[in-house]
């Protein structure tokens, strides 16, 4: 396929991603700083929106389409992947993101979900993570916290839930990052270097639900503690957070733990760097299940390694076979087939 040809004297800005749709969320909703941080990056990208599609299946993040000026397709529940890496395939020069939420990815589109990731088609895929189904009115997720009280679990969920993490490690995942709703700034990093990435990029959006689940995510939202209680994970850099920089993480025997820089003789020279490039998953899983109160949530880029993506992969096998084939047009297949003329 011949690769649409871009000016690279154009230099575009969010408003160049914006369309003239109304954005239709609740007021206050957390997805409205994903869609500006997202539009953002498409302009630092300088890729082009005609060179752009935005897919999304059903939900309230699924609106996002809508409201960006791209090429755009609001597919039925749970399909998302489905539709996304049939457009990249199809269209491997198009920069292809997708949009769904924690039910529409990890419930009925979970199946997909996993295939995409294992298959590590290059597509951007974002999972607005509320804990709740906030577009049917507030029945539990696949993300939903144990325990917790919903209209369709009254007296508590009983099943635990999905962390997207270690489901996209488990797909043997290339790329996958964490981003809060409220954290404009690693927002766009994160959703930077997932444009970058080559392969299927995960991120994990904490958004806030003010009307079903206001709150979900306020242990680490909430800006006066929130130092103490997120660690923003950087490619070559010290695993240090808190609000006097003085905290970090170590390895103690098989597990992590925090420690303070200071005490008990521990230097920064003790603190684990970050290697989101180490091809094996083993920390990438334990920084994934890092949760308070013990522990900082992991927001920024977990894990991002190099791999075949399907897209070359198949591009590749199609040219080695017509390398090595005589047949070189549809004409000439016609023509090597047992005919009759009638």
């Amino acid at each position: 396929m011949e690769a649409i040809q871009i000016n690279k004297e154009i230099q575009y800005t969010a408003k160049d991603f914006k369309s003239d749709q109304f954005v239709r969320w609740c007021p206050g909703c957390g997805d409205y700083a994903i869609l500006s941080a997202m539009q953002k990056v498409m302009a630092d990208l300088g890729v082009s929106p005609h060179e752009t599609a935005v897919i999304s299946g059903i939900g309230c993040s699924s609106r996002l389409p809508y409201y960006v000026n791209s090429y755009g397709f609001h597919g039925i529940h749970g399909r998302g992947a489905a539709i996304a890496t049939g457009v990249k395939v199809a269209n491997p020069n198009l920069t292809v993101w997708q949009i769904s939420g924690d039910g529409d990815s990890l419930a009925i589109g979970g199946n997909h979900f996993i295939h995409s990731v294992r298959r590590n088609i290059d597509i951007n895929v974002l999972i607005f993570n509320n804990q709740i189904y906030g577009l049917t009115k507030g029945q539990f997720s696949p993300t939903t916290k144990k325990g917790y009280s919903t209209k369709s679990s009254p007296f508590g969920t009983i099943e635990e839930p999905f962390r997207p993490g270690e489901l996209t490690l488990g797909a043997r995942g290339t790329f996958f990052g964490r981003l809060l709703d409220a954290d404009i700034k690693t927002s766009q990093m994160t959703m930077l270097a997932a444009a970058k990435h080559k392969g299927t990029s995960v991120v994990e959006c904490l958004v806030n639900c003010v009307i079903f689940f206001d709150g979900a995510h306020k242990w680490v939202a909430e800006k006066a503690t929130r130092e103490d209680r997120v660690i923003v994970l950087e490619h070559g850099k010290k695993m240090i957070f808190g609000k006097e920089r003085n905290k970090g993480i170590m390895l103690d025997g098989f597990n992590l733990k925090v420690v303070t820089i200071g005490e008990d003789g521990i230097t920064e020279d003790d603190i684990l760097t970050h290697d989101a490039k180490n091809p094996d998953p083993t920390l990438h899983l334990k920084l994934v299940y890092m949760e308070g109160p013990d522990f900082p949530i992991a927001l920024g880029v977990i894990r991002d390694v190099e791999a075949e993506t399907y897209n070359d992969a198949l591009i590749n096998q199609i040219q080695k076979e017509q390398a090595k084939s005589t047949i070189k047009t549809f004409d000439e297949l016609v023509e090597s087939l047992e005919q009759w003329e009638m």
